[in-house]
């Protein structure tokens, strides 16, 4: 069995093992990794030896750190990193480039036909009807975007959303309330089988699905991070927000929003900013919390699509695979059943 695992940020951790009787067998760990003094990879290999094969990334990194001797230095990986390869290895994991990933980057679309899509092409992947998808959203008019368990009330003023013509949708994951334009935003989507984040806690496969956009942000010159559990941050402030769903028949649907530009005004007389998430941030206005990746970069928005489209490229593979005829109508038929209900809508007043 052979499972691998990129740290973000970090260095590359590879786990080569059998199953014996339910055991942990000749585990061999490699990797581009630094580690001192060299006897420690033989300590690592050891303390995982006959482990039982069903032993969770916790469990598993316990065993690395005690096995371990006194000044050992693991530099771009850790224990977690190695336990998390292994449990890759065991759940037989699928690796970015073992799939043929389709692009989706049409024009814009109506707030409610980007919630339904979601869904259908998250649960067209998991049927094997569709190869996994990188899709890029355009806006066709604004919108708040609320998540699947807040409360309208709580997240936005709707008497002035209305005033602004934004239109307020909820979306099928959690996290926090999107406020979005035509052309402010850059959004995208990953409709992902289930096997490419096998093997890792659910905090760690968002910053895992993410890290091949730092990389690309980073080459435009930003310095950024992942900051868990579902922020891209950089040294000048938040760039955007992840949230994930994963599709009970056995796909992962994980969505970025990141601020290309922002109207700081209308964001803030249609969202409702607590106190509390202000306060557990050390900010005092939610204008700081969001620094727009124009003012960052100076580069038009459909120039940062066309560099994180070709970063994706380069890195796994990429071809055309637009929304299907089939697939367009079982959105359109969510619409009408579920995503412009008010039962919907308003699950959560």
């Amino acid at each position: 069995m052979h499972g691998e695992y990129k740290v973000p940020g970090g260095k590359l951790v590879v786990a080569d093992l059998e199953v014996v009787g339910g055991r942990l067998s000749g585990v061999r760990v490699s990797g581009d990794f630094f580690l001192e003094p060299d006897e420690a990879l033989e300590e690592i290999n050891r303390s995982l030896e006959g482990a039982a094969a069903d032993s969770d990334a916790e469990e598993l990194g316990r065993l690395v750190r005690a096995g371990l001797s006194g000044g050992v230095r693991m530099v771009g990986f850790g224990p977690e990193a190695v336990a998390t390869a292994v449990r890759r290895a065991v759940t037989r994991a699928s690796e970015w480039v073992d799939h043929e990933w389709r692009l989706v980057r049409e024009g814009p679309r109506s707030p409610l036909m980007h919630m339904a899509l979601d869904q259908v092409l998250a649960e067209e992947v998991a049927a094997g009807r569709r190869p996994p998808t990188l899709r890029f959203w355009e806006w066709a008019s604004p919108a708040v975007i609320i998540g699947s368990f807040q409360s309208v009330r709580n997240e936005v003023d709707v008497d002035a959303a209305r005033r602004y013509g934004v239109e307020v949708v909820r979306r099928i994951t959690g996290g926090g309330a999107m406020f979005v334009e035509p052309g402010n935003t850059v959004t995208y989507s990953l409709y992902a089988p289930a096997s490419l984040v096998a093997g890792m806690s659910f905090a760690d496969s968002y910053a895992f699905l993410d890290d091949w956009v730092l990389g690309v942000l980073r080459e435009l010159g930003l310095n950024v991070w992942y900051e868990p559990l579902n922020d891209i941050a950089s040294d000048a402030g938040k760039i955007g927000g992840a949230a994930q769903k994963r599709v009970a028949a056995g796909a992962v649907l994980h969505h970025v929003t990141m601020s290309y530009d922002v109207d700081v005004a209308k964001l803030g007389r249609v969202l409702r900013v607590g106190k509390e998430k202000l306060s557990d941030k050390g900010i005092a206005s939610a204008d700081k919390r969001v620094d727009p990746l124009r003012r960052q970069t100076g580069l038009a928005r459909e120039v940062i699509i066309d560099r994180l489209v070709e970063g994706f490229r380069s890195r796994f593979g990429l071809v055309d695979g637009p929304v299907t005829a089939g697939e367009e109508s079982r959105a359109r038929g969510l619409i009408e059943s579920k995503f412009a209900s008010a039962e919907w809508i308003g699950r959560v007043p």
